[in-house]
């Protein structure tokens, strides 16, 4: 870190506003619109498999809707806050979802 580096930056402050703002987005309305992740990446996945006649996981939609959000990102130039937290917030949805299918298999076992 530098001198010119503002103070709330070298404690993260700017990375864990960013996390907390996902986690509310995830956490509140989205799931209030859509359903939960497993529903809503669910339907998603059924849909894409059946247009491209390829098997995608509940976890490939959040992979497809990051790579999303970095081609939207790379179409402008600047600094586009609410990109990084839609990536932050497609994230953790994966995370979630890859987890809940691993405990899944898990309990099959």
């Amino acid at each position: 870190m530098t001198e010119d580096t503002p103070k709330n930056e070298q404690l993260g402050a700017f990375r864990v506003e960013a996390l907390r703002e996902a986690a509310k987005i995830i956490s509140g309305d989205r799931d209030a619109q859509y359903g939960g992740p497993e529903d809503n990446f669910g339907r998603i996945a059924v849909l894409w498999s059946t247009l491209f006649g390829h098997q995608f996981t509940k976890e490939d939609v959040a992979v497809a809707m990051v790579a999303l959000k970095l081609a939207r990102y790379a179409s402008k130039s600047g600094f586009q806050p609410d990109t990084w937290i839609d990536i932050a917030g497609y994230a953790g949805l994966g995370y979630e979802v890859g987890k809940n299918a691993e405990e899944r298999a898990k309990n099959d076992q």
